[in-house]
């Protein structure tokens, strides 16, 4: 007799409580082997391919493109084949599980030794980039789709660039696209490969009729007839931003703006919030100097004058954590949402280690490769918006963190000097704080300090 089995959507990353469904890797009927790419989930902070922890047919795929699925509930059904590798009992992807909505009957209890191993891995977590199968972390596999191998960060990427993947010289290992091959591609159109026929430039199909490929097509690409036409040439590999859809629409909120909106509420509802702002006049500055390496080595200087405001905040325990380091939450705002990675040990950086970090940081966010461990742990963070419009800001706390340093468009404005008046370039800066946890005195000198470093010529 056939055995059947349940997939539940395992946490993706950090207690996530669901992710978006991008593409299916396969259709219902399909057979798929264990640890095969089965679907490409997307976050609140990444594009994840999760592999199938079955071999059999596949009975049921839990929705389609676009849908929203909950961590825990049932992904796919499988009908087991026994003459096929299966993932010896007792072992699991690494991941952990919510509660699903119908609970599956328990297994029966593995082996000592087997238990023991997986209580060892009980805390590994999940890795942006890699899913773990018992002791061993398989990092992401480039997988064919539309005939062009690549993982999500490079298509990702792709897309970004507007690189249509089909025409890209591939140079990585079994014919994979690599990212470095995607970025000369988009320096250089003129090495792009002929556009195949019945595309358009960016990938897109132009006929409904799709020429046959001249390559075998592997068991996931022959079910690419019910993707759509953007996803059969091998985009998107992340859900599409608001805004892209009908006009005048409800839909729901997905991957990123998803947890922003669950992030911001949460920290509406816990944070007694205060803003103080003034300006930073910079009229001294030599010629060279980075708006944000200054606000940065400016934020440390603050916080180690008034630790107070790099702190951590347990509201409901009412305890205070004092940080000797400075990791700085990085506000990068991007169509799919904000981001906010953190800059490590800021303290310990010059300027241009400062630099080199912000541009990694956001160059990880731009093709969502960013590990998930970047975008936490921060002990205050900055929201550098002025690079935009606008003068002061209301910035959101976020907790734990009790501090939030935002920096408005810099301006000239006429300053009175000795015997008349000169006009100057001055920063905007909002510093709002949770007052639960700093005085008014403490976020003034806190500020205090940041208007003097600001000021002076290096």
């Amino acid at each position: 007799m056939s055995q059947t089995k349940n997939f539940n959507l395992p946490d993706l990353g950090e207690g996530l409580p669901d992710a978006t469904i991008v593409e299916w890797f396969v259709k219902e009927g399909d057979v798929i082997k264990l640890d095969e790419p089965l679907v490409s989930m997307e976050t609140a902070k990444a594009v994840v391919e999760v592999p199938s922890p079955f071999s059999g047919k596949v009975l049921k795929l839990a929705g389609a493109a676009g849908d929203i699925v909950v961590t825990g509930h049932v992904l796919a059904s499988f009908e087991i084949d026994p003459n096929l590798p299966q993932r010896a009992e007792g072992q699991d992807t690494g991941h952990h599980h919510g509660a699903p909505a119908e609970a599956a009957p328990a297994p029966a209890a593995a082996p000592a030794p087997v238990a023991a191993a997986a209580a060892e891995r009980a805390d590994e977590g999940t890795v942006v980039g890699a899913m773990v199968s018992s002791n061993a972390v398989h990092t992401e596999q480039a997988v064919a789709v539309g005939g062009v191998k690549a993982v999500p960060a490079v298509r990702a990427m792709a897309r970004k660039l507007g690189v249509d993947l089909s025409r890209v010289r591939a140079t990585g290992a079994e014919g994979a696209v690599t990212m470095n091959d995607v970025k000369q591609a988009a320096a250089d159109p003129a090495a792009l490969l002929p556009s195949p026929a019945g595309t358009v430039a960016g990938g897109s199909i132009a006929t409904a009729a799709a020429v046959p490929s001249p390559q075998p097509l592997s068991q996931a690409e022959r079910g690419s007839s019910a993707r759509t036409p953007l996803s059969a040439a091998g985009k998107p590999m992340r859900t599409a931003p608001p805004g892209v859809v009908a006009k005048g629409q409800p839909e729901p909120l997905k991957g990123v703006r998803r947890n922003m909106a669950r992030v911001m509420a949460d920290a509406h509802s816990k944070v007694v919030p205060t803003t103080l702002s003034d300006d930073a006049d910079i009229h001294a500055w030599a010629a060279g100097n980075d708006m944000t390496s200054r606000l940065v080595r400016a934020i440390v200087s603050a916080c180690q004058a008034v630790p107070a405001m790099n702190a951590w905040f347990d509201g409901d325990n009412l305890t205070r954590t004092l940080h000797a380091q400075v990791d700085i939450g990085i506000a990068v705002d991007t169509d799919d949402g904000l981001f906010v990675p953190a800059l490590r040990n800021a303290d310990m950086l010059d300027a241009r280690g400062v630099r080199e970090g912000i541009n990694r940081l956001r160059q990880q966010v731009e093709d969502r490769s960013i590990a998930s461990s970047e975008l936490s742990g921060y002990t205050i963070s900055l929201s550098n918006f002025g690079m935009f419009a606008g003068r002061y800001a209301t910035p959101v706390v976020v907790p734990p963190c009790v501090a939030i340093v935002a920096a408005g468009r810099a301006r000239f404005q006429v300053t009175p000097v000795m015997g008349g008046i000169e006009t100057h370039k001055v920063i905007p800066l909002s510093v709002t704080f949770d007052h639960r946890a700093c005085t008014g005195g403490e976020a003034a000198r806190f500020l205090r300090v940041l208007i003097d470093d600001l000021a002076k010529v290096h």
